[in-house]
């Protein structure tokens, strides 16, 4: 089976870079995989998008040197099984508030007697080769978001579910869970102390922490912090931040700039 380079890199202790795809262009798509990003992710719970165009995105990520992962839009099996029967090779499954949460959501990746993953692997199979079914439960990714206030009473033993990979932290989810205001450039001070006690508890655990980050300064700081997956911006904010900048260039004016944001 092909290689999760994105696994890889993370237990070889080298930071993952990944793209994330919330609007519908199987260009931008292919795009970003080539742009050097470790791995791209076709996000279906915010994305402006649904599960067909999602497949269409999972090819594009494919044909460019990235791994593609997705981000479903709830726990939904049909849907998660229908995310890697397309090819992907990670699954981040949001609002995952408690450890039966996760052992559902890694059931859901997994083929039995390891979960109850239905057979029919489809462009899996293409993707991921002849011996997808032999290799699929140890080679896809799975991770737990950890964004409300359940979450993270019970973070240790969501991390304690076999199976799970990682967590993966929304931060302006996390802030409302901790009572500050969203998008902001920089996590508020009880979130960024909400995010550093989940790192320490999946780095306790012997588990991955991805998070998604405002802006690349901010996912450096991150991954200097010790997340091993980070995030800088969507492809909308990178967008919005370039032609903004762009435009300052031409008209001399800084003060145009805009901050990232996202989700």
């Amino acid at each position: 089976m092909r290689a999760n380079h994105t696994s890889e890199r993370l237990a070889a202790g080298r930071t993952v870079i990944c793209g994330w795809l919330s609007m519908d262009s199987r260009y931008l798509a292919e795009q970003l995989s080539y742009a050097g990003f470790d791995a791209v992710t076709v996000d279906l719970q915010h994305g402006m998008f649904g599960l067909d165009a999602a497949i269409d995105l999972l090819q594009a990520v494919a044909a460019g040197p990235a791994t593609p992962l997705a981000r479903c839009p709830s726990h939904d099996p049909a849907v998660i099984g229908k995310l890697l029967d397309a090819g992907a090779y990670g699954i981040i499954c949001p609002a995952v508030d408690s450890p039966a949460q996760a052992e559902a959501f890694v059931a859901a990746c997994r083929y039995p007697p390891a979960g109850r993953r239905s057979y029919g692997p489809a462009r899996g199979l293409l993707y991921g080769g002849s011996d997808y079914f032999a290799e699929a439960d140890g080679t896809i990714s799975t991770w737990a978001m950890i964004e409300s206030r359940p979450a993270l009473d019970n973070v240790e033993e969501i991390l304690a579910t076999p199976g799970l990979d990682g967590v993966y932290l929304g931060p302006n989810d996390l802030a409302l869970a901790v009572g500050e205001q969203p998008g902001r450039r920089q996590p508020p001070p009880a979130t960024r102390a909400a995010l550093e006690r989940v790192l320490a508890a999946a780095q306790s655990a012997g588990k991955h922490a991805g998070i998604y980050c405002a802006d690349g300064v901010i996912a450096r700081e991150m991954a200097e912090l010790g997340f091993g997956l980070v995030t800088p911006g969507n492809d909308v904010t990178m967008l919005k931040q370039v032609a903004a900048a762009r435009i300052a260039e031409v008209r001399g004016d800084r003060e145009s700039l805009i901050e990232g944001g996202g989700y």
